[in-house]
């Protein structure tokens, strides 16, 4: 196995993953080139090495098609044993991997590229706290256990992904950093702590490698061209087979209720001329709204906007991130449609000749798809019922809040220190006859003229919990 493969082992290479990261599908190297260039290779676990086309454990992979990430467990796609063993990037041992390398200049352009199968050797386990403090303490910093020649890769790394970043968003790719919301559980599963965790720049400097790879791999096959730099091939032409990963434009209409609705706010958005236009007032409007009371509500509705990123064999690009072409390559462990691109860029490196059933292909596409939806689901419901459970052992508390939502039936109110969600019931409302202003996303007292409206702030005390139906009930403080 290793004679065929590329050689990294020698070469300095490390992993940046989530502190409680169980399975490592992607890893990092780095070394300085002669000519004052960079090669930096994007390592992804070679899962599809080891799961055969029609065996049990693929068909298994191919029926789950994703993990699914509940709060306190984790229902895998693949068996412990290939997932967090065998596949993954650990530190200090040998792996097999499938790879996208580059060679950036300093400015961040990429000058050339590589796909093949390698061989790697992880110097270093990074979690994102610890590279998030050598990029924050810069040249100056001492890290324990972190040698001076890691140390310089993260911070040239940060530099290079500072500069794609910057990059895509001038392509016109839409900045939707929603913070992520973590229940930490303890030994018994019962949740201790809820918070909000924010991206920095060690998320981003991983996120813009990884989506380099996904998007160099597409365009390659997409073109049928070899060694093309970062310069976009213009048009959508498709050479072979393959799977996409696509984000369609948002419906129009949609688009005009969003931008009808922000106005009594005191927002503007422009929703016609050209997609990167349309993309650069929306990332406009994100900016504007931070920090402002009424930013999860907006940010929300703005994404209800937009359409569903799926998987399909037919390409028509990725909006949100501003791409013509764009595939899942990076995360074969948990991605079923990760291991499908694995095998067709086996099969267009060094099998040229053998067509695929591109019919079969998007049927497993479209499953694919629906299975995320309902991974996204579960993961949803798991946070949901576990904020629910945190609060139940704080009935009587008093928080402060924002209203998240307006209906017929009552008041959702989100409050500030956790993001946990609940809801005053119209019925507990008992100062007036309160009626739902569907246009005006409010509910107004019939005689008071008391209103209630979309990023009210409120103070609100945990009357209820129902763990069955993953619902708080809030009443007025």
């Amino acid at each position: 196995d290793v004679d065929e493969r590329r050689d990294f082992r020698n070469i300095l290479t490390f992993t940046i993953d989530p502190a409680d990261a169980k399975d490592f599908d992607d890893a990092l190297s780095f070394r300085k080139l002669d000519n004052g260039n960079y090669e930096v290779g994007v390592h992804i676990a070679d899962v599809t090495h080891y799961v055969r086309p029609g065996s049990v454990v693929d068909e298994e992979a191919k029926n789950r098609g994703t993990s699914v990430y509940l709060v306190d467990r984790t229902v895998p796609m693949l068996p412990e044993k290939l997932a967090n063993k065998l596949c993954s990037l650990r530190p200090n041992e040998e792996k097999l991997t499938f790879s996208a390398v580059f060679e950036m200049t300093p400015l961040g352009r990429v000058a050339g590229q590589w796909f093949g199968r390698t061989v790697i050797n992880s110097d270093y386990r990074f979690d994102y706290d610890g590279a998030q403090e050598v990029i924050e303490a810069g040249e100056a910093g001492v890290h324990e256990g972190v040698s001076e020649e890691i140390k310089d890769a993260v911070l040239v790394l940060h530099k290079l992904a500072s500069k794609l970043r910057k990059k895509r968003f001038a392509s016109g790719a839409i900045s939707f950093e929603r913070p992520e919301m973590k229940v930490v559980v303890d030994e018994k599963g019962r949740p201790v702590d809820v918070y909000q965790k924010i991206s920095k720049e060690a998320n981003w400097l991983i996120e813009e490698f990884m989506l380099l790879a996904n998007r160099s791999v597409a365009e390659f096959v997409a073109t049928g061209c070899k060694g093309i730099g970062d310069e976009p091939v213009k048009g959508r032409k498709q050479v072979k087979t393959f799977v996409y990963r696509v984000h369609d434009v948002p419906n129009p209409d949609k688009l005009e209720n969003f931008s009808a609705f922000i106005k009594r706010f005191g927002y503007k958005l422009k929703t016609t001329g050209k997609s990167e236009v349309v993309s650069a007032a929306i990332n406009n409007l994100l900016d504007q709204v931070t920090g402002k009371r009424e930013q999860n509500l907006i940010e929300t509705l703005a994404i209800r906007s937009m359409a569903k990123a799926t998987y399909t064999t037919e390409n028509i690009g990725h909006y949100g991130l501003a791409f013509d072409y764009y595939t899942h390559f990076t995360s074969p462990i948990r991605r079923y449609p990760d291991m499908m691109v694995h095998r067709l860029l086996t099969r267009y490196l060094f099998e040229e000749g053998h067509s695929v059933n591109k019919n079969e292909y998007e049927e497993y596409c479209e499953h694919s798809s629906d299975m995320e939806q309902l991974a996204a689901s579960a993961e949803r419901a798991s946070i949901k019922y576990k904020q629910v459970e945190y609060m139940s052992e704080r009935l009587g508390q008093v928080y402060d809040g924002v209203i998240s939502g307006v209906t017929d039936w009552g008041i959702y109110v989100e409050l500030n220190e956790n993001k946990c969600e609940g809801m005053i019931p119209v019925r507990c409302l008992d100062d007036d006859y309160y009626e739902f202003d569907e246009k005006n996303y409010c509910i107004v007292g019939r005689y008071t003229g008391k209103r209630y409206q979309l990023g009210d702030e409120l103070t609100v005390k945990i009357a209820k919990t129902d763990l069955v139906k993953k619902q708080l009930d809030f009443e007025l403080a």
